[in-house]
């Protein structure tokens, strides 16, 4: 009996190790393969299900070839950034197409970087005027019509709305998303509000209101204030500085605001 139940126990062992080390190389396998191009498809039929996708005047320079792997390759030029975007994920949803490479060149009109940042910088500073845009604290870079946008959203509307304006201004390349959403609570909600109240309620800063373009901008993250934008003084910088550190349930302020004519400051107090 006891030789039947050791045979058994080493049997149970053998299968055991046995599924033990076929378990990784078929995770392994499934992980790392893509599909195989479907039963009755080929890539011609693939590549005109994609062009199909594309069939619209702003595609109209824009080339799709596929892959035995199914995968799509997008080549040619649009206008805007945004079309190269679109292209992209109108190709996506083609059934039986596994990823999108995209190659697409954007081709509209010659821009200094200048030139960008003077236009985008105006479109983002009145963006999302009557939305709590006074909330938004969205820096921008452009380095070879690369544009870099970053800083903070109090929320996803207004990030999105910003990538927006970048990806459907003539002369960007390229637009790259690094802005942080701040947290969405009602605490920070409440926090933004008080802030803004001590703030602007204040009669030397009351005036920041007037021109939506340009108000002191409030930053919240878990209780958290950081001050941004520009201001006409020191002591309008002070002040501001002092009136959000009192507002009860604030843990710290961060104030990054700067003074007109003065070289920009990195520190914060």
């Amino acid at each position: 009996m006891r030789a039947i139940c050791n045979s058994l126990t080493s049997f149970g062992a053998v299968l055991l190790a046995g599924a033990l080390l076929c378990l990784p190389q078929t995770c392994l396998g499934a992980a790392g393969r893509s599909e195989p191009i479907a039963q009755g498809q080929d890539n011609n039929s693939l590549e005109s299900a994609a062009m199909a996708k594309l069939k619209k005047s702003q595609f109209k320079d824009v080339k799709a070839s596929v892959d035995t792997n199914g995968i799509a390759t997008l080549t040619g030029t649009v206008s805007l950034y945004e079309y190269k975007v679109d292209a992209q994920k109108r190709v996506s949803g083609v059934k039986g197409i596994n990823a999108v490479r995209n190659e697409i060149e954007v081709a509209g009109p010659s821009v200094s970087d200048e030139q960008l940042r003077q236009k985008l910088g105006e479109a983002l500073a009145y963006d999302r005027v009557g939305y709590g845009n006074v909330f938004n604290a969205i820096t921008l870079q452009v380095q070879d019509g690369m544009v870099t946008l970053g800083g903070h959203a109090h929320d996803y509307p207004d990030r999105d709305s910003a990538v927006a304006l970048a990806s459907t201004t003539p002369g960007v390349k390229g637009v790259v998303d690094d802005i942080e959403v701040d947290p969405v609570s009602t605490f920070d909600w409440q926090t933004r509000m008080a802030v803004a109240r001590a703030v602007y309620g204040f009669p030397s800063l009351n005036k920041y209101a007037i021109d939506p373009a340009k108000p002191i901008r409030i930053s919240v993250q878990n209780g958290h204030v950081e001050l941004y934008g520009m201001v006409d003084s020191q002591a309008d910088k002070e002040t501001a500085y002092i009136r959000a550190n009192a507002v009860p349930g604030v843990f710290s302020v961060k104030n990054y605001l700067q003074v007109a004519n003065q070289p920009a400051e990195s520190s914060s107090k």
